[in-house]
C-alpha cells in the first residue's frame, strides 16, 4: 500500500473547488480518455461520411455525441421501405421517398446541439468528376459500401496527395465486416502505451545516486527502515553491487538470486512491504534502460523526415539519446510506492527537477522553433511517441505473394478479406441478370488473386457462405458494433491519440472474433 497522500489531496481541493463548466460536465468521462487537447480537435474536425446506410448513421451517431464539431452526410439516394426498417435515423415509413442524407441528418444533429450538420444530396459519383477538391476540405472521410468503382477513384484521388485526409473504408455483408484505414503517414505523441517509462534504477542520476548513497539504513528507527522507498534500496544495493563486480550489474541467474539475498537479508522484519516491492522490482537493476526499439527504427528515417514540428522533435530526440547515457529525457511521474510522504515527496522532487533539467537540455537541441506545450508533452511522452506509415487501400490485393503468406499465418482473416474483394470484383463487372453473386462466381474472383495457391476450404467456404447469403444486408446490431469500432478508429486518428489500425481489421460476427491483417 502506497503512503498516504489523502490530506494534500483535501488541502487542494479546498483551495481551488471550481464547479466544472457545462462542457467539462457533458464530457467527463472522454476528458479522462484523450484530455482537452483531444477534444480541441475532435471539436475542430471536419468529417465527411459518404451513404446514410445504417452503419453509416450508427459512425456518425458515435461521433456526434463526444462532439466532433462538423459532420457532412452524401448520399443522394432516397429512403426505401428497407432503409426505414433497418435504420433508426430514419423516421420510420415517413421518412420513405424522402433524400437519406437530409433525413438522418435532421435526426443525427438532435443528438447534439453543438454539433453542426450537413446534408449534401449530391451524388458521389458526379462530385468525383466535376468537384475533386471538394473532398480535400475534410479531416477525415467515412465510406461505408461505396461502390467499387467509386471507392478505387476515390482513394485514388486521396493518396496521389500526402496531405490529404485519411480515408476509413468499411465493408459489411451480414455479420462479416471488414475496416481499412488509408494514410501516407501519422504522428502519434500519446499513444497511451502500457509500458511504463523507465526510472532508471540501472543509470540513476547524480542527485538520486547520492541520495540513495546518503540514507543510513543501519540507524534507522524501524518504522522509517520500512518506509523507505525502494527505488532507494535498488539504487543503493545495485551501487554497492557494481562497486565489487567490476561495475556490472548481476549477470547469470545464480549473480540475480544472490542480489535478491542480499536485498532480502536488509529486512528488519518479515512485513515490510517496501522490500517486498525491492523484490519485484529488482529486474530493473540488470534490465538495461535503452532507447525502445520502435524508436531506433524511427531515428533512422530521420533524414527524411518532413520539416514539421513532430519531425524536428523527433530528431532532437535522436540526437538527445546519442549523448551519454543514451537514454530518453527522463519522466517526471513516479509510480505508487509504500514510503512516508516525506521521503517520497523529496524522491519525486529530485525527478522533477532532473526532469525539468533533460527538458531543457532536449531544448537546447531544437533546430527549428515548436511550441513550448508541444515540447513539454513530447517530453512527457517520449517514450511511445510514433510515426505510423500507412498504405493505399486495395494495394495488398495487387501483392499475391504478401496474401499468400498471409494465408498461412492469419487464415481466417485472410479468407475473409478475399471473400469480400470477390465481391467487389464482382460487383464491378458487366451487369448480370438480378440476384446476388453464387458462390462459384466469388471463388473463381479469389483464384484471379492468388493463383495457384491451395486455400483453406473451410475458413473460404466460411465467409463465401455469408456474403452469398447476405451480400447486401446492413444488420441493425452489425451497424451497431461497426458504429463503435470505426468512431473509435476515427477519433484516434482526429485526436492523434492511441494507435490506430494499421491494415484491414477482419471483423466475423457469426464466430464472435476480430482480427487484423496487416497491410
Amino acid at each position: 500500500m502506497g503512503f498516504d497522500i489523502s490530506h494534500d489531496i483535501n488541502a487542494e481541493t479546498a483551495t481551488t473547488h471550481v464547479q466544472p463548466d457545462t462542457k467539462t460536465r457533458r464530457y467527463d468521462r472522454q476528458l479522462r480518455l484523450w484530455a482537452s487537447m483531444g477534444q480541441s480537435a475532435l471539436e475542430s474536425a471536419r468529417i465527411l461520411v459518404i451513404g446514410a446506410s445504417a452503419t453509416a448513421t450508427s459512425i456518425l451517431k458515435n461521433l456526434v455525441l463526444p462532439g466532433i464539431g462538423h459532420f457532412t452526410l452524401l448520399d443522394h439516394a432516397l429512403v426505401s421501405p428497407g432503409d426505414a426498417g433497418n435504420n433508426f435515423f430514419f423516421d420510420g415509413p415517413t421518412s420513405i421517398g424522402r433524400n437519406r442524407s437530409e433525413e438522418a441528418v435532421r435526426l443525427l444533429a438532435e443528438l447534439n446541439d453543438n454539433v453542426h450538420a450537413t446534408a449534401d444530396t449530391r451524388d458521389v459519383a458526379d462530385v468525383l468528376a466535376s468537384d475533386p477538391s471538394y473532398f480535400f476540405g475534410f479531416s477525415l472521410i467515412i465510406t461505408h459500401n461505396l461502390a467499387p468503382v467509386l471507392l478505387t477513384r476515390l482513394a485514388d484521388l486521396l493518396w496521389r496527395n500526402s496531405s490529404s485526409p485519411p480515408l476509413i473504408p468499411v465493408r459489411s455483408a451480414g455479420f462479416l465486416a471488414e475496416i481499412f484505414v488509408q494514410f501516407h503517414t501519422h504522428e502519434i505523441i500519446e499513444s497511451h502505451t502500457e509500458t511504463a517509462p523507465s526510472i532508471r534504477i540501472d543509470k540513476p542520476f547524480p542527485a538520486l545516486l547520492q541520495a540513495a548513497q546518503a540514507l543510513e539504513f543501519d540507524s534507522m528507527d524501524t518504522t522509517d527502515h520500512g518506509h523507505i522507498p525502494y527505488v532507494y534500496i535498488l539504487v543503493r544495493a545495485l551501487d554497492d553491487w557494481k562497486a565489487a563486480h567490476n561495475g556490472l550489474p548481476p549477470q547469470t541467474h545464480a549473480e540475480k538470486q544472490e542480489f535478491k539475498s542480499i536485498l532480502n537479508a536488509q529486512r528488519r522484519t518479515s512485513d515490510e512491504e517496501n522490500f517486498d516491492e525491492a523484490l519485484a522490482q529488482a529486474y530493473r537493476a540488470w534490465t538495461p534502460t535503452v532507447v525502445p526499439p520502435h524508436l531506433v527504427e524511427l531515428f533512422a528515417d530521420t533524414a527524411t523526415m518532413p520539416p514539421t514540428p513532430f519531425g524536428h522533435l523527433l530528431i532532437a530526440l535522436r540526437s538527445f539519446s546519442e549523448r551519454p547515457p543514451h537514454v530518453l529525457p527522463l519522466n517526471a511521474t513516479l509510480p505508487d510506492m509504500k514510503s512516508d510522504t516525506e521521503s517520497y515527496v523529496h524522491l519525486q522532487n529530485l525527478y522533477r527537477t532532473q526532469a525539468g533539467e533533460e527538458r531543457e537540455q532536449f531544448r537546447s537541441l531544437l533546430r527549428a522553433p515548436v511550441d513550448s506545450e508541444l515540447v513539454d508533452l513530447f517530453v512527457k511522452n517520449a517514450h511511445g511517441v510514433q510515426l505510423l506509415k500507412g498504405a493505399r487501400y486495395g494495394a495488398l490485393d495487387a501483392l499475391p505473394e504478401k496474401l499468400v503468406m498471409h494465408l498461412n499465418s492469419l487464415t481466417r482473416e485472410t479468407a475473409t478479406h478475399l471473400a469480400f474483394s470477390a465481391l467487389d470484383a464482382w460487383r464491378s463487372s458487366p451487369p448480370r441478370q438480378t440476384g446476388g453473386p453464387t458462390e462459384r462466381e466469388l471463388r473463381d474472383h479469389v483464384v484471379t488473386l492468388i493463383p495457384r495457391t491451395e486455400l483453406n476450404e473451410k475458413e473460404l467456404s466460411d465467409a463465401i457462405g455469408e456474403i452469398v447469403r447476405a451480400p447486401t444486408a446492413d444488420l441493425p446490431n452489425v451497424a451497431a458494433f461497426l458504429g463503435g469500432i470505426v468512431a473509435q478508429e476515427a477519433i484516434k486518428m482526429i485526436t492523434r491519440q492511441y494507435v490506430p489500425v494499421n491494415g484491414y481489421c477482419v471483423i466475423d460476427l457469426v464466430d464472435t472474433w476480430t482480427g487484423v491483417l496487416p497491410s
